[in-house]
């Protein structure tokens, strides 16, 4: 004979009990463990999406100052371009202007001092010619035994002087042409 006692699968006094103790916890547990475990679940869950969506914002920060980076080191690069240019041009000019400014001083030296020349010739010339005439005055006294009249031969002198500075004009304008070739 069986008992209703010795099978286990009946249930007793203890068992609804047990019930009852385990249905209260769970009704403590939902509703004073539960709450507090959800409100941090939830807080943690908003700091995971606030990291997400900063890490979101820096990464797009990060790539619109990438960028400007880029913008900023062409327009740099485009300016050192422009000034290399600018400063390439301006030392052309000044080239240019030194080649002509040395160009023109070279010409009004040799202008200078092609006109000293021409007037050193001309005094010696000049000089010459005075002293010629007289050379000729003591060599025709000479030759002719007897004092000459100047006044009375200044037309031979002076053909001989304009002879003389004929020639040397002459020379020097030959002279002249040949310096410049």
């Amino acid at each position: 004979m069986t008992t209703t006692a010795g099978i286990f699968l009946l249930p007793n006094g203890t068992f609804f009990i047990e019930l009852i103790v385990s249905l209260i916890l769970l009704f403590l547990i939902y509703k004073y463990v539960l709450p507090p475990i959800n409100k941090a679940l939830e807080e943690r869950q908003e700091k995971i999406r606030e990291s997400l969506e900063a890490a979101d914002k820096a990464r797009a920060d990060a790539e619109a100052a990438d960028d400007e980076r880029r913008n900023v080191l062409e327009e740099a690069r485009h300016q050192a371009r422009e000034i290399v240019a600018t400063a390439n041009r301006t030392a052309e000019q000044v080239r240019t202007d030194a080649t002509a400014r040395g160009q023109g001083e070279y010409e009004r030296i040799v202008g200078n001092a092609e006109v000293e020349i021409a007037l050193a010739r001309q005094r010696a010339v000049e000089e010459a010619a005075a002293r010629m005439g007289e050379i000729v005055m003591e060599v025709v006294e000479r030759v002719i035994g007897r004092e000459v009249d100047a006044e009375a031969h200044r037309e031979l002198i002076d053909e001989a002087v304009a002879a003389l500075r004929a020639d040397t004009a002459g020379g020097a304008a030959a002279a002249g042409t040949g310096a410049r070739q």
